[in-house]
């Protein structure tokens, strides 16, 4: 072996990094190879050896830059041979690092939007919802709010309304997540290559939108309701986001959420959708304006179309039975269906509805104001569509504005009242909300008139009252009907009211005084009363205790100068045709919110006066509707009894009256349109007066017609006071005559103590003529009393005994020209009930 060094043996890869001459023969590098990339890679070691053959510091610095310089000359050979298009395609080192980033962009994205977008509080739209006014019978009468929304439970909503829904927007909503990214990658490329207009959201999704966020189309809102969405449906049940879905979305027509729509397309109930028409409200949550076909009748095509692809894909995933599939036709919607806005007498229903819910705490206004509350009133549609009909009919269509300035100022109100149950059933309050506003049923600024009588009457028979000369106030007691006969034993100002044309009826009995409405007589008998007792039954009978101009009136108190509302004198009637047992009226008769009742308060039935005094009250008023001023009110068919009442100067004409199933009482007031004051009907209609016994009766006798129509005819039981169906002598001082003196005369007189004076007035609890139950012996004579039951429509003979044994009469019961008398304004301002014929 040579002592020489010899060359190491190449490691494999390794290669020599001196530069060759390119001129240098084949056969004189037979000791190099090349490596993979054509470069020469030399035997010799690029280090020098030590004696113990390790290289040296400085034969590894210039082996380190060496293998440097290697990877460079490497890293360029392969750049250069990277040319042209290959050059522009990553490679796999670059993929997948690029897919990593990616990776964790996506998933700490994801993290912190989780993280902070949370789950909002509702928007303030997708709260709202109108309260729903509806009949006894549930039918709705209007809706108020700004947004027409019922929210109902998902039971309310028929299976096949829910299911219909779900095929046409998500039928996979019951299995799939609250996202599906496909289906919003494929919205979205759809929506840009222009297929139309495609969210890719799934019902979830919607919901968000709807009651959380707002529907702008923006990147924010779209990155919001995907993490929402992810988050409600690990916080809530599919069937509460369906629900939630179904009460938010938008329908058309101005309806949002499926029950609101049910009513704006087919009048009916979301629990009474059939397959067919859930199909159409299903499609029209697509495009809701387009898709009305009413609206737009030329889409139809498309919309027939849209309904077929709901009810297919309902028969798909097994919701729909192919038969009754195949037995479907389109179900167009209505036209109009029932209007929801104030027009007509729902404005007026919809106010006093509320001031009724507000004022007996039920609900208070600010909750009102929030909306969501379905109100069930007592009114009775077909008693509410035959009061207005009556009145059209009766007063409404008689009018010439244009011609007759004096009918521009009429204007009417009505209500009527179950007497046992103390519901109202109908009310009428004015031509129109939208142009006359004042609910007519409720005002409390116009006299009631000679309307008023009755309870002074009731209040003599309760107190047992006697004339200034010791005689028993019953209806065959005589009094002194003189025009402008001052009242004795007054002690304040002379007091001496006028009849109806300064007519003097003379002596005549309370009954004949009633059925002509003579003022000397009612104004004398409240101060034998009492003015203070009158007003203390008017109240107890139903009359509001802050009626206007009740307190402080004197003798006048009788002529009606007080201003009672139509509804307030409906519900005093209605204690008189109880029996005098006293329910105060209610409008309501169940509120929910959201499927939840809410509580109604207790009405209690009470005793306001006692049977004898009430009952004897009717059979007094039963006379004014067979020969007095009432006469009209006869076309009822029915057996009645009422008062006519005229306030002063002609401003007002009232008809008050009874039948035992059915209270009513009926105003005409004048107004100013402009002004709002109040003006004289003298002349309206064509007619010279308008008086209680005229258009006010008839528009009560041909309402109670046709309110009761189907009804069995009912006779009044009465109880009377003992006596009541006898006449009493004429006291026997009586002048027959006006007073020519201002002095007060004849002042009142002890009862003799031989006297019953606590006859016919009842306990305190009334039971003297029926238990506070309710219960009652009818037909039976409980104190002494007369009790009768006979039909009207039989006018009496203008004198005699009447038919209820109660009315007896000592004289004619019209005046000689057949017409009904009521009295005219007298000097002192005061009036009662003017001319009661009928007029054609």
């Amino acid at each position: 072996m040579s002592d020489e060094p010899q060359p190491k043996k190449p490691r494999p890869g390794w290669a020599s990094h001196e530069p060759q001459a390119t001129d240098t023969p084949d056969d004189s590098r037979d000791d190099t190879r090349t490596d993979a990339a054509g470069l020469p890679r030399s035997n010799e070691s690029d280090r020098e050896a030590d004696g113990h053959g390790e290289p040296g510091p400085a034969s590894a610095t210039a082996g380190a830059s060496t293998k440097k310089a290697g990877r460079e000359e490497r890293r360029a050979a392969l750049k250069a041979r990277r040319t042209g298009w290959r050059r522009l395609v990553p490679t796999w080192r670059m993929v997948l690092g690029a897919f990593l980033v990616t990776a964790l962009l996506v998933v700490g994205g994801f993290l912190l939007g989780y993280t902070l977008v949370q789950i909002p509080a509702a928007n303030a739209a997708a709260t709202q919802q109108a309260n729903v006014y509806l009949y006894a019978d549930g039918t709705v009468i209007a809706r108020d709010g700004e947004v027409n929304r019922e929210n109902v439970t998902l039971s309310q909503i028929s299976e096949d309304a829910q299911h219909a829904v779900l095929a046409a927007e998500d039928r996979d909503f019951y299995t799939e997540s609250a996202v599906d990214p496909l289906a919003m990658v494929r919205g979205a490329w759809n929506t840009l290559t222009g297929k139309g207009k495609q969210s890719g959201s799934t019902i979830t999704q919607q919901y968000v939108k709807n009651y959380y966020l707002r529907q702008e189309q923006t990147v924010t809102r779209k990155v919001k309701e995907f993490f929402i969405a992810i988050k409600l449906d690990r916080n809530q049940s599919k069937d509460e986001i369906l629900e939630g879905y179904l009460n938010t979305s938008f329908f058309g027509r101005g309806a949002y959420g499926i029950q609101a729509a049910a009513h704006a397309y087919y009048d009916m109930d979301a629990s009474e959708l059939d397959a067919g028409r859930a199909a159409y409200l299903a499609a029209l949550v697509n495009a809701p304006s387009q898709y009305d076909v009413v609206a737009h009748p030329g889409n139809r095509a498309f919309v027939e179309k849209r309904w077929n692809y709901v009810l297919d894909g309902m028969v798909d995933e097994g919701w729909l039975d192919p038969a009754e599939r195949a037995r479907l036709t389109f179900p167009v919607p209505k036209r109009t269906t029932l209007s929801t806005s104030m027009s007509g007498q729902r404005g007026y229903i919809v106010n006093i509805v509320k001031q009724h819910l507000t004022d007996n705490k039920i609900v208070d206004e600010a909750s009102l104001d929030a909306g969501g509350y379905r109100i069930t009133t007592t009114l009775q549609k077909s008693k509410q569509d035959a009061f207005v009909e009556s009145v059209d009919d009766n007063l409404m269509d008689r009018l010439d504005p244009k011609n007759r300035k004096v009918d521009t100022y009429v204007r009417a109100g009505g209500a009527s009242i179950e007497p046992k149950t103390g519901k109202v059933v109908a009310m009428y309050n004015g031509i129109d909300y939208v142009k006359q506003y004042t609910p007519n049923a409720t005002r409390r600024d116009f006299q009631v008139g000679s309307s008023f009588k009755p309870f002074v009457f009731t209040a003599a028979v309760e107190n047992g009252s006697r004339t200034q000369d010791g005689r028993r106030i019953t209806p065959g007691t005589h009094y002194d009907g003189t025009s402008e006969r001052p009242v004795q034993g007054w002690p304040g100002p002379r007091y001496a009211p006028e009849n109806e044309d300064h007519e003097d009826y003379g002596d005549l009995t309370v009954s004949e005084a009633t059925d002509k409405s003579v003022n000397a007589v009612y104004a004398q008998m409240a101060v034998d009363v009492g003015p203070d007792k009158v007003r203390k039954t008017a109240v107890d009978l139903g009359l509001s205790p802050d009626t206007p101009d009740l307190d402080g009136a004197g003798p006048s108190i009788a002529l009606g100068v007080a201003n009672a509302s139509v509804l307030d004198m409906t519900q005093a009637y209605a204690t008189l045709a109880n029996h005098g047992k006293h329910t105060p009226y209610t409008l309501v008769e169940k509120v929910t919110q959201n499927g939840r009742d809410i509580d109604l308060p207790e009405r209690h039935t009470r005793r306001a006066v006692s049977r004898e005094a009430a009952d004897t009250t009717t059979s007094v008023l039963k006379g004014v509707v067979e020969k007095g001023t009432a006469t009209a009110a006869q076309t009822s068919g029915r057996p009645a009894a009422g008062k006519t009442g005229t306030a002063e100067e002609d401003t007002a004409a009232w008809f008050a009256g009874y039948t035992p199933d059915l209270a009513t009482v009926v105003a005409v007031m004048g107004q100013d349109p402009v002004t709002a004051g109040h003006k004289s009907l003298y002349g309206a209609m064509g007619l010279p007066r308008v008086n209680g016994g005229g258009a006010p009766a008839e528009i009560w006798g041909q309402y109670t017609r046709d309110a009761l129509e189907g009804e069995p005819v009912s006779s009044f039981s009465l109880r009377l006071q003992p006596g009541a169906d006898e006449s009493q002598p004429p006291a026997p001082d009586s002048s027959g005559g006006p007073s020519s003196s201002g002095d007060v005369s004849a002042p009142a007189t002890d009862a003799p103590d031989d006297e019953d004076t606590d006859s016919g007035t009842p306990d305190d609890d009334g039971s003297s003529s029926t238990g506070d139950d309710g219960s009652e012996s009818e037909g039976e004579n409980g104190t002494g009393g007369t009790t009768t039951g006979s039909p009207t429509g039989d006018t009496g003979d203008g004198g005699g005994t009447g038919t209820d044994g109660g009315d007896t009469t000592g004289g004619g019961g019209t005046d000689d020209d057949g017409s009904n008398r009521d009295e005219l304004p007298g000097p002192g301002g005061l009036s009662g009930a003017l001319d009661g014929r009928r007029w054609d």
